[in-house]
């Protein structure tokens, strides 16, 4: 019987290989396992080998036992040695007295859980590199930074110092100089973050100081202290350029002034010697008062038969010291070692020169003439009354201007050609320099009052003076009642407005007993219309009073005041130009009643009779 063969049968390669690999890999693992439990067995409750902590080899010790090793082991904390060095300066400190407390438990049990956290496969690389190269694990340290910070706190002592610009001081008029000085600061808190670093190594060191240095502006000052000498080595003396024989100066100020004056002031560059800005203009201002001459426009009388411009007095340019300007320059004179400095002074030249015509001024006709009587004035009134309208004679007003009659009144005194007579003041008509001076001021009120020009400040007397009512013949007119105005330099003003396209000329004239005003320009269409009340509300004046007066003889009297009776009057005006009303306006006054009152000399008997026998202390009639 014949036989049959079987076929040969392969096995699949991919199977084996698969089977082989998980084969290996379990056979790895077993041996891992296996290794590792027995590892973990051999040094259960002890350290791994390879272990140390501060280079003190651990390996094989329980915990507690590492800790005993610790600790008799490593006396760093007492026996290392931290330097801090400044220059050279040094200080020397262990770790203890910088607040390290070392903690060998701790850093036991650090050492023994190397190797038995992380995960499986972490606790075995950490034996493993342990156990084959070794592994250094950091002590435990306790750092109390409140003791370092007070050690370095005493160092600070010793390194700190402020920032000092350097300065000039003077002791009289010697220049002290004073050199500037670094300003440093030991940075505790950066060097505390040094310290701790080094503390981890267990080992002495060098522990860098942070000390922060601030440079002052200004270190050396004495190129400056030269220059402050040389600025103190001789009198300054102030020029005004081009001096004629009217102009005042020389102005010298000596050492001692200079030294007074000597101030620092900063600069990008550091500081510079100057004299100080603000005591300078202060000590230039009196220099102005002197230096400072106003310019003056021309003055003219207008010649009625030519109908031009005549001089007669000319123009004036004027001076302005720049005090700002002359500060710079002295400062930049002294600095470059001049003490004989030009003032800067500017020139203000006069707005009508003397070579101006009518024609440019738009002063070609008389506009108005108004003309005041005084009869019965004393020689020392009408000395007033001449002295104060010479002031306005020829005087110019400029288009928009407001002029005030204060202004080109000037001074008022003795010493500027006026005399004492009764002003009426505090209540009473009293002897006062200047009396008089109303005279002109209520000309000049009428004048811009019926050309038409507006009234800016004005005031009326508290009474009622006869001067001011007076008409050609020396009667009494009580339409003239309320056109008066009153003036007291400063207090007491008086104001109009030139409002026309033209400027205007006055013009001043003394008669024996009247002040005529005269306003030449170009008339411009306008016309006056006013109108008066006249006194209403008549009060009499109250009796008269009689005082004796210690000067006066027996039987002897004088008047010193005069009784006027009270009343109100108003004044309304109205302006036109070219029949349209340009303007109104009203005046309002409200005088007041005036007593007499005589004064008599000692052991005089009955002063009324003797007032009514002299013909003195009369009532008013109206």
């Amino acid at each position: 019987m014949a036989s049959i063969s079987q076929p040969y049968q392969r096995i699949p390669l991919l199977p084996q290989l698969v089977a082989a690999f998980v084969s290996g890999v379990t056979l790895f693992l077993v041996a891992v396992i296996t290794w590792t439990l027995g590892y973990q067995l051999l040094y259960a409750g002890r350290i791994f080998p390879g272990v140390s902590v501060a280079g003190v080899d651990l390996s094989g010790l329980t915990p507690s036992d590492a800790a005993i090793k610790l600790h008799q082991t490593l006396s760093y904390p007492v026996g290392g040695r931290i330097l801090f060095r400044d220059g050279e300066k040094a200080w020397v400190a262990s770790p203890a007295e910088l607040g390290m407390v070392f903690d060998p438990s701790s850093s036991a049990m650090t050492a023994y859980r190397l190797g038995r956290s992380g995960g499986l496969f972490q606790a075995l690389s950490d034996q493993i590199r342990a156990r084959a190269s070794g592994v250094y694990v950091q002590p435990v340290i306790v750092f109390d930074q409140r003791v370092a910070y007070q050690y370095l706190r005493q160092i600070a002592l010793q390194i700190d110092q402020p920032v000092r610009e350097g300065g000039l001081s003077l002791e009289g008029t010697n220049v002290v100089a004073t050199p500037g000085q670094v300003g440093r600061e030991l940075k505790i808190d950066a060097t505390l973050v040094y310290l701790g670093a080094q503390l981890q190594t267990f080992s002495d060191g060098e522990v860098p100081l942070v000390v922060q240095e601030i440079q002052p502006q200004v270190m050396d000052v004495s190129a400056q202290a030269e220059i402050a000498r040389m600025i103190l080595s001789q009198p300054l003396m102030l020029v005004v350029p081009n001096a004629g024989l009217s102009n005042p100066g020389p102005f010298v100020y000596d050492v001692q002034v200079l030294a007074n004056l000597l101030g620092v002031q900063k600069t990008p560059e550091g500081i510079q010697v100057v004299l100080d800005t603000a005591g300078l203009s202060e000590m230039l201002q009196v220099v102005k008062s002197r230096v400072d001459r106003p310019s003056k426009n021309a003055r003219f009388i207008f010649n009625d038969d030519t109908r031009l411009l005549e001089v007669i007095e000319e123009s004036q340019t004027g001076l302005v010291v720049d005090v700002d300007a002359s500060v710079r320059a002295i400062n930049e004179a002294l600095l470059r070692g001049e003490h004989s400095v030009p003032l800067i002074v500017v020139e203000d030249q006069p707005k009508v020169s003397s070579t101006a015509t009518g024609a440019e001024l738009g002063i070609t006709e008389l506009l108005w003439e108004e003309t005041s009587y005084f009869y019965g004035s004393s020689p020392e009134r009408i000395q007033n009354i001449q002295a104060a309208a010479a002031r306005f004679h020829g005087v110019l007003v400029a288009p928009g201007e407001v002029f005030s009659m204060g202004a080109t009144m000037g001074d008022v005194s003795l010493e500027s050609g006026f005399a004492e007579a009764l002003i009426i003041y505090g209540g009473r008509t009293i002897k006062g320099v200047g009396g008089g001076v109303c005279q002109v001021s209520t000309t000049l009120f009428r004048a811009a009052f019926n050309a038409g020009f507006p009234i800016v400040e004005r005031y009326s007397h508290a009474y009622r003076v006869s001067y001011y009512e007076q008409t050609y013949t020396g009667a009494v007119n009580p339409r003239l009642a309320g056109l008066d105005a009153t003036v007291y330099f400063p207090l007491v003003d008086f104001k109009f407005k030139n409002d026309s396209p033209y400027w205007i000329l006055m013009e001043t004239y003394l008669g024996r007993s009247s002040l005529t005003w005269k306003f030449y320009s170009t008339k411009d269409g306008r016309t006056v219309a006013w109108d008066t009340t006249g006194p209403t509300n008549i009060v009499s004046a109250p009796p008269p009073v009689f005082e004796e007066n210690p000067e006066l003889k027996k039987n002897e009297m004088k008047q010193v005041d005069w009784a006027a009776n009270g009343a109100e009057v108003t004044v309304t005006r109205t302006v036109y130009r070219d029949g349209a009303v340009l303007f109104q306006d009203r005046f309002v006054m409200k005088y007041q009643p005036w007593q007499a009152i005589c004064q008599y000399g000692p052991e005089s008997k009955r002063p009324e009779k003797l007032a009514e026998e002299k013909n003195l202390c009369q009532t008013p009639s109206g």
